[in-house]
């Protein structure tokens, strides 16, 4: 594993790594809907996603829904399984998107992540974050350091004895920094730093 043999040249990544193990998951499709379950999630915990997922699924009789299927649905309905009104709108912004701009999986697959980033976030309602979480977790991109995660940073904090004296800029330049040494793999030392929590 390439991608150990890089990261165990850190110390601290070397202790974290010897204590767990990690597994990129194959890569999900359609990626509209990974989309769509990134949102849902925010500031959510695991558990609490993951019933509103399975509700939203059930609206569907639980196959895979198109972006149409999703538009047709009411939004008092949609936002019943347990969304917030913006959570609701945001999610139906990504379906009108991807259906106006003809968005295929193998379109998406084909950008370089800065430009999947600036394309995806033009969507209203679409962050930076959720579209990190999407490369690292549907499309199985090896190198995305999602900076702005509160558990990144308070892992790093941990294990990295990070002096910020609350000033987020020093952290943020501290914690990219830091992770330049992990490169290109900087997702896989993302997710030893969630596992160490």
């Amino acid at each position: 594993m390439s991608y150990l043999k890089q990261l165990r040249k850190d110390p601290v990544m070397l202790e974290l790594t010897k204590a767990t193990s990690i597994q990129l998951q194959e890569i999900r499709k359609p990626i509209f809907l990974e989309l769509v379950y990134s949102i849902m999630s925010q500031q959510l915990s695991t558990a609490v996603a993951d019933i509103i997922k399975k509700r939203f699924h059930e609206l569907f009789r639980k196959k895979q829904p198109t972006p149409q299927d999703v538009l047709a649905v009411p939004f008092m309905e949609l936002k019943k399984i347990g969304l917030s009104t913006s959570k609701t709108n945001y999610i139906l912004n990504v379906c009108d998107f991807f259906i106006e701009q003809k968005v295929t999986d193998a379109k998406l697959h084909k950008m370089s992540d800065e430009e999947l980033i600036a394309y995806l976030t033009s969507i209203k309602g679409v962050g930076k974050w959720t579209v990190e979480m999407v490369m690292m977790f549907a499309m199985k991109r090896e190198d995305i350091f999602p900076v702005m995660d509160l558990g990144i940073q308070q892992s790093m904090i941990k294990h990295y004895k990070i002096r910020h004296k609350d000033n987020k800029q020093v952290l943020i330049e501290r914690m990219m920094k830091i992770s330049e040494q992990w490169q290109p793999y900087r997702t896989y030392a993302s997710l030893f730093l969630w596992n160490s929590k």
